[in-house]
C-alpha cells in the first residue's frame, strides 16, 4: 500500500464518520487556542491548519450528504453529534479572530448560527432519557456561539453582540441541566469517550462566561454576578473532570474509538477555560494548573491521533471494517460525539 493511497484512505474514512468525526475537528481547534494562549504559536498554527483541513473534509462531506444522500443526512440531523458541526465552526472562528483574520471569523460565525438554529430543535425534538455524553452537545454548541460572538464583539466594537451573547449564554447553562437530567449516569463507567463531554460543556460555559467579562460590556452588579457564575462553572468543571480521570483509571478503556476525540476537547477546553478565566477573573493562580492541563491534553490527543492512524491502517479497498475505526454499531451510539 502506498502512501499516497494510504492518506486516501484516512481521508475517506474520516469523512465518512460525519458528523461524529467533528469532535476531532474540536479537539484539535481547541489545543490550537491553549497552544496560541501559552506561547507556542508555531505548534498552535499547525494544529490550526490541520483542524481545517479535517474540517474542510467534513463540510465538503456533510453538504455532499445534503444533496446526494438526504435520506442519511435527515437521520443524522437529529442525532446530539450533529452539533459537533457548530462547535467546531465556532472554534475554529475563534481561533481565526485571535489572528485578526475578522472577515473568516465572522462568516464561520454567521454559519454555526445558521447551523444552530437548523439542527438544535431537531436534537431536541428526539431527546430521550438515559442518554451518552452527547446529549451535553446541545450545551457546547450554544456556548460555542457565545465564544466565537463575544470574542469578536471587542473587536469589532459591537456592544450589541456582547448583550446577545449574554442571553444565549444563559440559555446554554438552561440547555445544560436539562441535558444532565437525560444523561446516564452508568456513561462514568461504561461510555466509549462521550462521557467527558458532561465536564467539558461546563468548562466551554466558563470559557463563555470569561469571554462575556473581557468584552468589557458588563457593570456594576451584572458584572460580579457573571464572574461568580463562571468560577462556580469552572470549580463544577474540575470537579467533572476529577471524577471521569478515577472512573478511567478504575475501568480502563484503552481501545481506539472515535468517540475518544470527545475525551480530547473537554480536556483542552478545561485547560483553555481555566487560563482564560485566569485572566477575564483576575484570578491568577488558575494560571499554572491551567498550563499543566493543557500539556495533559496535548499528550491525550497525540494518543488518541496515534490511534486513529493504526485504525486506519487497513485500506478499506482491501476489506478493512469501518468499525475499526470506532464507529457507532448500535442505534445507541448515535447518542454520543
Amino acid at each position: 500500500m502506498t502512501a499516497g493511497a494510504r492518506a486516501k484512505g484516512l481521508v475517506t474514512g474520516w469523512t465518512d464518520q460525519s458528523p461524529v468525526a467533528g469532535s476531532a475537528v474540536m479537539a484539535t481547534g481547541i489545543i490550537s487556542v491553549g497552544l496560541h494562549l501559552t506561547g507556542h504559536e508555531t505548534l498552535s498554527l499547525a494544529l490550526l491548519a490541520l483542524a481545517f483541513l479535517f474540517w474542510a473534509g467534513l463540510a465538503v462531506d456533510f453538504v455532499a450528504r445534503l444533496i446526494g444522500d438526504r435520506a442519511r443526512w435527515e437521520a443524522e440531523s437529529y442525532t446530539p453529534p450533529a452539533l459537533t458541526s457548530v462547535a467546531a465552526t465556532c472554534v475554529l472562528g475563534t481561533r481565526c479572530t485571535a489572528l485578526d483574520w475578522r472577515a473568516l471569523a465572522l462568516v464561520l460565525l454567521a454559519a454555526s448560527v445558521v447551523l444552530w438554529l437548523v439542527l438544535l430543535p431537531s436534537v431536541l425534538r428526539h431527546w430521550r432519557r438515559g442518554m451518552t455524553g452527547g446529549v451535553f452537545l446541545v450545551c457546547v454548541a450554544t456556548q460555542g456561539l457565545v465564544v466565537l460572538a463575544a470574542t469578536l464583539a471587542p473587536v469589532l466594537d459591537a456592544g450589541w453582540l456582547a448583550q446577545v451573547s449574554l442571553g444565549v449564554w444563559c440559555l446554554g447553562l438552561v440547555l445544560y441541566c436539562a441535558a444532565l437530567a437525560h444523561f446516564d449516569y452508568t456513561n462514568v463507567r461504561t461510555g466509549a469517550g462521550d462521557q467527558w463531554v458532561a465536564g467539558g460543556a461546563l468548562a466551554i460555559s466558563a470559557l463563555a462566561g470569561a469571554k462575556l467579562l473581557a468584552a468589557g460590556q458588563l457593570t456594576g452588579s451584572l458584572h460580579g454576578v457573571v464572574r461568580v457564575v463562571t468560577l462556580v462553572l469552572l470549580c463544577l468543571d474540575l470537579a467533572w473532570y476529577a471524577v471521569l480521570a478515577v472512573a478511567e483509571a478504575r475501568w480502563p478503556r484503552v481501545r481506539y474509538d472515535a468517540r475518544r476525540w470527545a475525551t480530547v476537547f473537554p480536556l483542552g477546553m478545561t485547560s483553555v477555560a481555566t487560563l482564560s478565566v485566569s485572566t477575564a477573573a483576575k484570578v491568577g493562580w488558575l494560571e499554572g494548573p491551567g498550563k499543566v492541563l493543557l500539556w495533559i491534553a496535548v499528550t491525550v490527543w497525540c494518543v488518541v491521533l496515534a490511534g486513529m492512524l493504526r485504525a486506519r491502517s487497513v485500506p478499506w479497498a482491501a476489506g478493512g471494517s469501518r468499525a475499526q475505526g470506532g464507529l457507532p454499531t448500535r442505534t445507541g451510539d448515535q447518542d454520543g460525539p
